[in-house]
């Protein structure tokens, strides 16, 4: 809870800091006062009382990888067939891309191959890794810097000159008396080389920029924290869409066998003179439908199996496939508050919001340090040596040599006074980067809080539909099963036949959204609150006979009872 209510407390702290004393009194709006869950007894909070970001939470938030579990490195020997395939591979040849396997899998086993092999993961913990790298070069700035330079290890100079003795006579330097030669000459080796070691004493640019590496390293760490997240959030709800689909071939198939069935019975009734060429015409429609039913259901299956196959990145000849059927995955434990101030505490994505009002801090800080002074500590030493002469009279005399060696300390200074007033608008722009990053943050709060209402929401009707799409189911069945039994005996058409096949599918397809919906929004509400308080349905010992009706057929009135899936969903296989 510390960490829900510290996010809150930054914002108001850097607000503080960012906007005018002038534009706080005029600009805040009128606070209002709110209810709170004491409200059924009349109390009210005045939302000046709440606590913000920074009194719960601290300046700057830290991730915390231990607020879900980390993500797998290796694969076990019963999937190390699955590893991804090189990077940069790309196939060439149809015989690379052609399927040899379907290979089942579970949703344990995908989201474990997703963490080891999803590249989109992968490129994320590379993101931290850079970020960790710009850190420590910022780092660096509180160290000494060392440059060697050489001019010449070693060089050598030739050369001649002609000057006018009228006007500039040479001199011999070996006797300093003026010498009439218009010609002079130079042959010497040299070697020069210098090493000087800076030390900025005094930089006010140092601070803030190591600063703003360091939250930009925390904040590449939740971007990780939120990649992982929403990686198991696809990965389970693509596995839930291959049960869906899966379920819908199942369904496709089975209504073609009793179309099949239908059709046989009316073909025969026919050909005995007891039913008529509608009744036939009836039932090889029915059949066309329920054939464009599974026609459809094998074309979402296979493309929720190769979207499952690029998330997982697995082989280009394999294929995944769902091995478990569409089933409830048990009961969200949690109420909707808790889940609020669950998802309040666990997003990253708020976390990144409040580094950004420190990034943007920093960088203001960090502008402002190019009209501010630096002093600098620097030694620089220097040697030189030298073999020969210049600018003599020929011939040179290469045994005259020597050398010189220099150390110099001292403090530089440097200070840009005036610059147009660029420094101080940088320093506006990123304060105002920063209270923009306040709103977003304001936004972004509320949208959390959307999404897991309406997670929450979905998963409420959806519970409620798998309880009565499955009463629907069961009641169709039997409905189909009299209407053929009153096929047979001649008291009824080939219509009501069809119309209760037809309402027999349908029912089914109903009883499988509502399943996928229901596991979707847990898996949804895991993501968005870093919860598992999952309850797991326990299992059901189905009976030989039908259970005896019971208040389950009467229709419900508002407020309707909210049944547990699990209970419902084996309610329906008793039937």
């Amino acid at each position: 809870m510390a960490r829900t209510a510290a996010r809150f407390l930054l914002i108001a702290g850097a607000l503080a800091a960012t906007v005018p004393a002038g534009l706080q009194a005029q600009d805040a709006p009128a606070q209002a006062p709110v209810a709170s869950e004491a409200a059924n007894s009349g109390a009210l909070i005045d939302q000046k009382t709440l606590p913000t970001a920074i009194e719960l939470k601290g300046p700057r938030p830290k991730a915390d990888p231990s607020v879900l579990p980390p993500a797998a490195t290796t694969l076990p020997e019963a999937l190390s067939p699955l590893q991804a395939p090189p990077s940069l591979a790309l196939p060439d040849k149809p015989s690379q891309v052609r399927i040899r396997e379907l290979r089942p899998l579970t949703l344990a086993e995908s989201e474990q191959l997703m963490e080891v092999n999803n590249p989109s993961l992968k490129a994320a913990a590379s993101q931290v890794e850079q970020a960790k790298s710009a850190l420590l070069a910022e780092i660096s700035l509180w160290y000494p810097t060392v440059n060697l330079s050489a001019n010449g290890l070693p060089q050598y100079l030739a050369a001649d000159q002609y000057r006018n003795p009228d006007f500039a006579p040479t001199f011999n330097p070996s006797t300093g008396a003026p010498s009439t030669a218009p010609y002079t000459t130079s042959s010497q080796w040299t070697a020069n080389f210098a090493a000087q070691v800076q030390w900025n004493l005094i930089d006010p640019k140092r601070v803030p920029r190591i600063a703003a590496a360091r939250d930009n390293f925390e904040r590449a760490r939740d971007a990780y924290l939120i990649a992982l997240r929403d990686r198991r959030l696809e990965t389970a709800e693509s596995y839930f869409d291959l049960q869906r689909a899966d379920e819908q071939v199942r369904i496709g198939q089975q209504s073609v066998r009793a179309s099949l069935v239908s059709l046989k019975d009316a073909r025969a009734r026919f050909q005995a003179g007891v039913a008529t060429k509608l009744e036939v015409l009836e039932a090889e429609t029915q059949l066309a439908r329920d054939q464009q039913v599974l026609t459809n259901g094998i074309g979402f299956q296979n493309k929720t199996r190769r979207s499952l196959a690029g998330l997982l990145d697995l082989p280009q000849d394999v294929t995944p496939t769902a091995a478990s059927p569409s089933q409830v995955i048990g009961v969200w434990q949690p109420s909707l508050q808790e889940s609020i101030v669950a998802a309040f505490a666990f997003r990253e994505e708020l976390d990144q919001l409040i580094l950004d009002i420190s990034i943007n801090n920093s960088n203001a800080n960090a502008a402002l340090a190019a009209v501010q002074p630096v002093l600098s500590l620097v030694n620089t030493f220097s040697t030189a040596r030298f073999q020969g002469q210049t600018n003599v009279v020929s011939p040179v005399d290469m045994d005259d040599y020597g050398w010189n060696a220099n150390n110099t300390v001292g403090l530089n200074a440097t200070w840009n006074i005036f610059d147009g007033g660029r420094a101080r608008a940088e320093y506006r722009r990123n304060k105002q980067r920063a209270e923009e990053s306040a709103f977003n943050f304001a936004s972004t709060r509320d949208r959390i809080r959307v999404q897991v209402e309406e997670s929450f929401y979905n998963l409420r009707t959806a519970n409620q539909d798998i309880f009565t799409t499955s009463r629907e189911v069961l009641s169709a069945r039997e409905s189909l099963r009299l209407a053929r039994l009153r096929f047979q005996a001649g008291v009824t058409t080939q219509r009501e036949v069809v119309d209760t096949q037809r309402d027999l599918t349908q029912a089914e397809v109903r009883y499988a959204d509502a399943i996928n919906t229901y596991n979707k929004s847990i898996a949804q509400l895991r993501r968005r609150t870093g919860l598992d308080q999952v309850k797991a349905c326990q299992p059901q010992n189905l009976p030989a006979a039908k259970p005896a009706e019971d208040d389950a057929y009467t229709v419900p009135i508002e407020p309707s009872p909210n049944r547990p899936a699990c209970q419902a969903m084996a309610s329906a296989a008793k039937g």
